[in-house]
C-alpha cells in the first residue's frame, strides 16, 4: 500500500498501471479512471496536501486506487476524519479494484488508516454501490474483524437496466395519454424547424461541441442561479479535460437534440462496460414547454440495444422529476463511517454514530 500526492500519480508509468487496473475493475467508475481523476485534481485539489491517492499493490502489479482526504470539519461540525475524496461533479464513490482483489485491498486500506490515523477519527466512504461486489466484500472484512462501522447514509437514483427494447421500455415506463403527449410535442419542435438527432463516440468537433454545451447550460437556470459549470473558470476547464480525456480512452458519448443544426439538447455520457454514466445535461429553456430534454433522453433509450452497456447510471438527484418517470430502475447507493486507530478512537467514534445514526440514515 502506497500513498501517492498528485505529482506522482501524473507519472506516465503509473498512469500506464492505473489504465490497465481501469480496464479490469470489478466495479466501473469513470470517475476514478486516470482522464477524469486527474484533471480533478489539477482542478479542485490545487496544493492541498491533505488530498492524495491510495495505490494497493499485488506483487508490484496495482490492483487499486482511491482518491482520499483528510477533513477536520464532518458535514459543518468540527470532525477530524479521512474520506474518500470527492467533488461536486464526481457521482460514485466506489474504488478501483482489480478482480479478485477486493478483500485483500479493503483488508490493506484499513490496516494503512489504523496505522495512519493521526487525529482522524474514522474513515468516510461515500456512494458505494448497495450489495455491489466492493460493497460486500467490505462488508466481509467488517464482519471479520468486528470493526465498528454504521451506514450514515441511503441513497437511490434513476438507473436503466432492462432486456426490453426501446420501444417496449417507452410502453412499460410511460402511459399511452403520456406516450402521446410527448409525439405531439416532438411534432411542435419539428414545425419549428430541421430537427435531428447526432450521437457521437469519438474527437469530432469535440471542442466545438463542448463549447455548446457549456453555453447552452449557461443560458438555462444553472447560468441564473450562479451554478453553471462555465461560472468557474476552474470548473469550466476541468469539464473540458474530463472529456476530451474520455473521447480519447474511447469512454464518451455525445447525444445531440439539434434544430437547424443548433442544439436544443445535450448529453455527455461516460461508457465503461458492462456499464455507463449519464454525466452531464443541458437543454435550451426557450422549448422547455416541448420538453426537449426529455425527448432527447427517449432517444437515449437506444442505449438498451448496445452491446457493451447492460446498465446506465443516471447520476441524477433522488427523486429527479424527470428522468424518475422515465427510467423505471433504481441504483441504491450507502455511505458508511467505520472505524479506525486503537481502542480509545473506536470507542469515541462508536459514541459519535449512536448520535448520528439516531437519524434515519436517508435523512
Amino acid at each position: 500500500m502506497r500513498l501517492l500526492d498528485i505529482d506522482q500519480v501524473s507519472n506516465p508509468q503509473f498512469i500506464a498501471d492505473w489504465e490497465r487496473l481501469a480496464a479490469q475493475a470489478s466495479e466501473p467508475n469513470p470517475f476514478f479512471e486516470p482522464w477524469f481523476l486527474l484533471p480533478s485534481l489539477s482542478a479542485f485539489a490545487g496544493q492541498n496536501s491533505s488530498i492524495a491517492v491510495i495505490a494497493h499493490y499485488t506483487r508490484d502489479t496495482l490492483t487499486g486506487v482511491l482518491p482520499i482526504n483528510r477533513s477536520i470539519r464532518y458535514y459543518g461540525y468540527p470532525v477530524p476524519h479521512i474520506a474518500c475524496w470527492l467533488h461536486d461533479n464526481a457521482f460514485y464513490g466506489a474504488p478501483l479494484v482489480a478482480s479478485g482483489c477486493e478483500h485483500a485491498f479493503w483488508e490493506a486500506t484499513l490496516e494503512h488508516m489504523d496505522k495512519s490515523a493521526g487525529r482522524a477519527l474514522f474513515l468516510h466512504l461515500p456512494l458505494l454501490e448497495q450489495g455491489g461486489v466492493l460493497d460486500r466484500a467490505l462488508e466481509a472484512v467488517l464482519a471479520g474483524s468486528e470493526r465498528f462501522n454504521a451506514v450514515v447514509l441511503r441513497r437511490e437514483r434513476a438507473m436503466l437496466a432492462s432486456d426490453l427494447s426501446c420501444e417496449d421500455y417507452l410502453a412499460n415506463a410511460l402511459s399511452k395519454k403520456h406516450r402521446k403527449e410527448l409525439r405531439r410535442q416532438r411534432r411542435r419542435l419539428a414545425d419549428e424547424g430541421d430537427l435531428t438527432v447526432e450521437r457521437l463516440s469519438d474527437e469530432t468537433d469535440l471542442a466545438r461541441w463542448t463549447d455548446q454545451f457549456l453555453a447552452l447550460e449557461a443560458a438555462g437556470w444553472k447560468g441564473a442561479a450562479g451554478s453553471a459549470l462555465s461560472d468557474d473558470s476552474a470548473t469550466g476547464d476541468f469539464f473540458k479535460c474530463a472529456l476530451q480525456g474520455a473521447a480519447q480512452a474511447g469512454k464518451l458519448e455525445r447525444l445531440t437534440l439539434h434544430l437547424d443544426r443548433s442544439p436544443v439538447a445535450m448529453l455527455a455520457s461516460f461508457v465503461t462496460a458492462p456499464g455507463a454514466y449519464s454525466f452531464k445535461t443541458a437543454f435550451n429553456e426557450r422549448y422547455a414547454a416541448n420538453s426537449p430534454g426529455l425527448q432527447l433522453q427517449i432517444d437515449n433509450l437506444s442505449s438498451l440495444d448496445h452491446p457493451k452497456i447492460k446498465w446506465t447510471d443516471s447520476c441524477a438527484a433522488e427523486g429527479h422529476p424527470m428522468i424518475d418517470r422515465l427510467w423505471t430502475e433504481r441504483r441504491q447507493l450507502v455511505s458508511r463511517n467505520i472505524a479506525i486507530g486503537g481502542p480509545l478512537r473506536r470507542a469515541a467514534f462508536r459514541q459519535m454514530m449512536a448520535f448520528e445514526t439516531r437519524r434515519k440514515p436517508s435523512s
